[in-house]
C-alpha cells in the first residue's frame, strides 16, 4: 500500500489531525500551500486521462490536509448559522465526536445535506435576492470539495470569465473591456439571466460536471447539494432547479455551466468579458448587435435551458450601459455609472441617520470602514469630481447628526463656541428655528465642524484616499485618459 493510500484510510483515526491545532499551527505538508501533487498533474495531463484520474477525488477531498484548510476557511468566514442552529464556533466540538462518521459517510457516497435556510436581502436595482445558508457542515465539506474541484475545473475555463476565479478580479474585466472599446468597438450586447442562481438545469450542469469528474461518488454528493430542500418557516420545501446561492460551491459549478456559453462565444469569434452571470459583448455596429443578442439568447434559452431578463438585458452604445458598477465611455474611459452613485448615497443616508441613537464616532468608524472599501473598488475610475461632492454632502450630514445630537439651543451654543465660533453667531444658530439640514449647511456649522476637526475625528476623506490609491496603484494594462493603452507595470 503506498503513502497516500495509507494516509487516506488512517485519515479517519485523526481528528483531521487535530482541527484546531493544525488551524493554529499549520496543517502540515499537505495543508500548507494548498495544492497537491496530485492536482498538479490534473493540470499538466491532458483532457482525456484528466477524467481518468479523477475517478478516485473522494479520497483527496477526505485528506487531513485538505479538510484542515476547508475548516480553516469556515471559520475564518464565519457567517451565520444553517437550519440546524449549529454555530461555526461550535464546529470544532462537533468534528470531535462525529469526525470518523463524516468522513466514512463521505468515503462511500452515502453523505446527505441538510435543507438549506433560505433568507432574502434587498436588491441594489430593487426586489429581493434569495440566499441560501448550508449548514456549518455543509459548508465544510463544500469547502473541501471546492478546494479538490478548483484546480481540475478552473484551468479549463475561458480566459474571458473574471468573476469567482483565483487570480481574476472585476478590474481585470473592466480592462478588458476598456480594450475592446478603444478598439472601436461601441457597442455593447449586455445580457443579463433572469434569477439565474434559482434556474440553474441540474441535469444540464451535472452532465457538464461528469464530462470531467469520473468519481460517482462526488457526482451523487455535489447533486444531493443541488437537490437539498429548502428550509421556510419550518417547513422543508424540495427543490428541483437552481442552485444554492450562498455556498462555497455554488459560484464554481455557476461558472462551469457558463462555460458553455464561453466557449460558444469564442467559437464565434466574439469580443466579450463575462463575471458570473453579467456578460458584455462587444462589436462595431447596433446590426450586429441585434444579431448577436437574438442568437446568443436562443442559445442560453435552448442550450443551457436559461432565460435572459429581457428588462436588463439590451443593445446600446457602451457609454449608456453600466458593467460592474461602471460605464465605459468611448475612447476607453471608465467612470462611475450613474446607479452606483445613488447607491452609495443611499448607504450613506443609512449609516449617517439622525435618529439610529449611536455616537458620531461609531457613525464615522462604520462610514471609514464602508468608504474605504467602496473608493478602492472605483479608485481606476475618472471620478475626482463626484468624490470631491460626496464628501462635502457627507460632512454636511455628520454635521447635521452633531447638531441634533447637541438638542437644545444652549448645548448647541455652547459647541460652537467651543470650536472657535464668535458668542454673537453661535447663538444667532443656536436660536434660529430653521430645520437640522439647514443648520448644517451654515458658516457656523462649517467654521466649527471644518476639514481639520473631521480630520482628528478620524473620517476617511474619499478625494484624498482616491489620490493615494491612483497614485501608488497603477493598474497594469489599463486604458490611459486620452484611450491608449498602457504598457504592462512592474
Amino acid at each position: 500500500m503506498d503513502t497516500e493510500q495509507q494516509q487516506g484510510m488512517g485519515y479517519q483515526l485523526h481528528l483531521f489531525g487535530d482541527v484546531e491545532g493544525s488551524v493554529r499551527h499549520g496543517a502540515g505538508s499537505e495543508g500548507g500551500t494548498g495544492a497537491s501533487a496530485f492536482e498538479e498533474r490534473q493540470v499538466s495531463t491532458a483532457s482525456g486521462q484528466q477524467r481518468a484520474l479523477t475517478s478516485a477525488l473522494m479520497e483527496e477531498v477526505c485528506k487531513r490536509g485538505n479538510l484542515n484548510r476547508a475548516y480553516k476557511r469556515v471559520k475564518r468566514n464565519q457567517g451565520a448559522p444553517g437550519a440546524d442552529g449549529m454555530t461555526v464556533e461550535g464546529l470544532g466540538d462537533w468534528l470531535s465526536e462525529h469526525k470518523e462518521e463524516l468522513v466514512a459517510s463521505l468515503l462511500d457516497g452515502t453523505y446527505r445535506p441538510q435543507p438549506v435556510r433560505r433568507v432574502e436581502i434587498p436588491k441594489p436595482g430593487g426586489g429581493m435576492r434569495a440566499l441560501s445558508i448550508p449548514t456549518v457542515v455543509d459548508r465544510l465539506v463544500q469547502q473541501a470539495l471546492l478546494q479538490v474541484l478548483e484546480p481540475l475545473l478552473d484551468p479549463t475555463f475561458s480566459e474571458s470569465s473574471y468573476g469567482f476565479r483565483p487570480g481574476r478580479s472585476a478590474h481585470q474585466a473592466l480592462r478588458k473591456a476598456q480594450e475592446y472599446v478603444a478598439d472601436g468597438r461601441l457597442i455593447v450586447v449586455d445580457i443579463d439571466l433572469d434569477k439565474f442562481f434559482d434556474r440553474v438545469n441540474h441535469d444540464v450542469l451535472m452532465s457538464r460536471l461528469a464530462r470531467r469528474v469520473a468519481d460517482k461518488r462526488l457526482l451523487r454528493i455535489v447533486r444531493r447539494f443541488l437537490e437539498a430542500g429548502i428550509m421556510r418557516d419550518g417547513v422543508c420545501v424540495r427543490r428541483h432547479e437552481g442552485t444554492p446561492q450562498g455556498g462555497p460551491l455554488s459560484p464554481l459549478l455557476a461558472n462551469l455551466l457558463l462555460d458553455d456559453l464561453d466557449k460558444e462565444l469564442e467559437r464565434r469569434g466574439h469580443s466579450f468579458c463575462r463575471y458570473a452571470d453579467d456578460c458584455n459583448i462587444y462589436v462595431r455596429s447596433q446590426a450586429a448587435g441585434e444579431r448577436v443578442m437574438a442568437s446568443i439568447t436562443q442559445f442560453l434559452e435552448k442550450r443551457l435551458r436559461l432565460r435572459v431578463n429581457g428588462d436588463k438585458s439590451g443593445v446600446d452604445v457602451v457609454g449608456r450601459r453600466k458593467f460592474l458598477g461602471h460605464r465605459v465611455l468611448p475612447g476607453g474611459r471608465l467612470v462611475i455609472a450613474p446607479e452606483s452613485l445613488r447607491r452609495v448615497k443611499d448607504r450613506i443616508r443609512r449609516i449617517t441617520r439622525r435618529n439610529r441613537g449611536v455616537s458620531l464616532r461609531k457613525m464615522i468608524g462604520e462610514l471609514n470602514e464602508f468608504l474605504r472599501g467602496w473608493v478602492t473598488y472605483f479608485r481606476y475610475a475618472e471620478c475626482r469630481k463626484h468624490l470631491s461632492r460626496l464628501d462635502e454632502w457627507t460632512r454636511r450630514r455628520l454635521r447635521c447628526v452633531r447638531l441634533k445630537q447637541r438638542k437644545r439651543a444652549k448645548p448647541i451654543a455652547d459647541f460652537l463656541r467651543q470650536q472657535g465660533v464668535p458668542e454673537w453667531r453661535a447663538w444667532l444658530l443656536a436660536l434660529s428655528g430653521k430645520g437640522w439640514w439647514r443648520l448644517a449647511g451654515s458658516p457656523q456649522a462649517a467654521q466649527a465642524m471644518s476639514l481639520d476637526w473631521f480630520r482628528e475625528q478620524g473620517l476617511v476623506s474619499l478625494t484624498e484616499r482616491y489620490v493615494e490609491l491612483t497614485h501608488w496603484k497603477k493598474p497594469p494594462d489599463t486604458i490611459s485618459m486620452s484611450g491608449g493603452v498602457r504598457g504592462r507595470g512592474p
